[in-house]
């Protein structure tokens, strides 16, 4: 499979996820759905450049810093997968 490939399927799901609501979501799954795509289109968090004062930030932040050891490629096929297992539960 070819990088371009890769982002195309992405983007796709990007564009699943956004016809989502995010009320039908546990937070759980937000916050994982959240980290991958951070993790994908930013690679991995700096935590200096973080601020966590409110505690939905620090939520979010822990998310992304959970997944940092991954690739952004490999950040890519785990939302697509999620995007695509949410989709089909429905």
């Amino acid at each position: 499979m070819t990088a371009k490939d890769l982002n195309t399927r992405f983007e796709e799901a990007v564009a699943m996820a956004d016809e989502m609501s995010q009320a039908s979501l546990p937070q759980d799954v937000q916050l994982r759905l959240y980290a991958y795509y951070k993790q994908a289109t930013f690679g991995t968090l700096d935590p200096s450049k973080t601020s966590t004062y409110h505690l939905r930030d620090a939520f979010k932040t822990n998310a992304w810093m959970q997944i940092s050891h991954l690739s952004s490629d490999e950040a890519k096929e785990l939302y697509i997968e999620a995007i695509l297992a949410l989709a089909n539960k429905k």
